[in-house]
């Protein structure tokens, strides 16, 4: 029996699975993270290797073959490297290296067309064509984009609050979750040369972090919904996020050719990442805005959210090496997936 090994390669841990060309998963593991980018070569592949090591576990026979769903920049690293690191688990073929983008894409449908939304640190949207990314939009990080991301988030409400602190902007319900998060003390009559001591403080502790980890302020955003500020984010995020899948959209070319907003609504759309999947108030926000942006009637536009992209790796193992992946052998991916993971 042929069978692909599908990585899903994050940069805070990796997902491998064994599957068979019928879809039906073998086996399952996980690891640390396998980003070169973010963890450095070496670190990465052993990541890989051990979360397909536990994939394969007693499973006889060798690999036919293996996928790897990576962030785009890891693309170009050779893929006979990764291949060298996969003999000692009986690979018999290559070593395919994909988009991660991709991979979250085909988490939420078998389909070769339609939109994909992934905000989590940082966001991206892409059109998919003919199973390939047609057109990408935003992912370019946190100095140049990843508009609506958890980076972003965390930015706004960290600037939100050093403008409520001086007078700059509106008080929030903010304010006191953010300190608390820094181990700061707020007492409006310590002041340091005319500042307060806890603005000060603040300056200190969020400049001494790496600006990605400003996305550990974005829950905070979802903590006080009643706090108007704090909506305020969300809705910009929002209003950000439908921007960067509409560009996806319309950037591919689809606009010049006549497509409607029908049209939009018809394709599968996947949205991943914590900040469209967790609590549902920016997901919700996105496709209304979506919905006034191309005009779509209520109930048009229903994202499929998925929570990483394994299920896409494994759709991707079968796909890229000629096998026919329709609604039944998705499903069996999906269901075979869920009970090795436990759920």
């Amino acid at each position: 029996m042929r069978n692909y090994l599908a990585i899903d390669a994050g940069g805070t841990s990796t997902r491998a699975v064994l599957v068979d060309p019928s879809g039906q998963c073998l086996g399952y593991g996980t690891a640390g993270g396998g980003n070169p980018v973010s963890r450095g070569f070496e670190s990465a592949l052993a990541a890989l290797v051990e979360a397909s090591r536990k994939a394969l576990g007693d499973t006889p026979g060798g690999v036919e073959g293996a996928l790897a769903g990576m962030a785009g920049a890891s693309l170009e690293l050779p893929s006979q490297l990764f291949r060298e690191g996969f003999r000692t688990l009986g690979l018999r073929g290559e070593v395919m290296i994909e988009s991660d983008l991709l991979a979250a894409f085909y988490s939420g449908t078998f389909h070769d067309d339609g939109l994909a939304l992934i905000a989590g640190t940082g966001a991206v949207g892409a059109r998919v064509v003919d199973s390939r990314l047609d057109m990408v939009a935003d992912g370019t990080g946190w100095l140049l984009g990843d508009n609506g991301s958890g980076f972003w988030l965390g930015r706004e409400v960290a600037q939100a609050v050093a403008a409520a602190l001086d007078g700059r902007g509106p008080a929030t319900a903010l304010t006191p979750l953010v300190l608390a998060e820094l181990d700061i003390t707020l007492d409006p009559q310590a002041r340091t040369l005319g500042r307060l001591r806890a603005q000060q403080q603040l300056i200190f502790k969020v400049y001494e972090l790496k600006a990605i980890e400003l996305s550990r302020f974005a829950p905070l955003v979802f903590a006080v919904p009643e706090d108007a500020v704090a909506r305020a984010i969300v809705d910009r995020a929002a209003q950000a996020l439908a921007q960067t899948l509409v560009a996806a959209w319309e950037g591919s070319g689809a606009s010049g050719s006549g497509a409607s907003g029908e049209q939009l609504a018809a394709q599968p759309l996947v949205f991943g990442g914590s900040v469209l999947t967790k609590g549902g108030t920016v997901a919700a926000a996105v496709v209304e805005r979506l919905r006034t942006a191309t005009g779509v009637g209520s109930g048009d536009i229903a994202p499929v959210l998925v929570g990483d992209g394994v299920v896409g790796a494994a759709v991707l193992a079968l796909k890229r090496h000629g096998i026919a992946v329709d609604a039944r052998v998705f499903a069996r991916i999906q269901e075979s997936l869920a009970a090795l993971r436990g759920g």
